[in-house]
């Protein structure tokens, strides 16, 4: 077992809305991604996702209300919550959840990404 520097993972990849797995803990997986722009609004029926900001800025759109993220802080959307990320500039951001979750929720779109079709890095 090693540890895992951040900055570096962060530095492997380029591409937006595309997560990566750090790591694997008792059936939730530690993700990496880079957002830019909008992604889809979802929701998660059975699962919360808790998001931490490392660099930007990440706003997690909420129907009723938008939490706005900056490095060093985070936030859980409750599972069946509808929410949509969304980020101006470029932002770095972790995420835990379970390894059931499907990106996009019950949303289809091209960028939908299930389990097995993650990368790890």
């Amino acid at each position: 077992m090693d540890k895992i520097n951040l900055a570096e993972k962060f530095s492997l990849f380029d591409e937006h809305w595309s997560p990566k797995v750090l790591a694997e803990s008792n059936g939730q997986l530690v993700k990496i991604g880079k957002a830019q722009g909008e992604f889809v609004w979802h929701q998660h029926d059975h699962e919360d996702e808790l998001f931490i900001v490392f660099k930007g800025q990440l706003t997690l759109k909420l129907k009723e209300k938008d939490i706005v993220l900056n490095p060093g802080e985070m936030f859980i959307v409750p599972k069946g919550v509808q929410h949509c990320p969304y980020a101006e500039e470029e932002a770095h951001f972790l995420i835990i959840e379970p390894k059931s979750v499907v990106n996009t929720g019950e949303a289809e779109d091209t960028r939908r990404l299930e389990s097995d079709d993650l990368d790890w890095i």
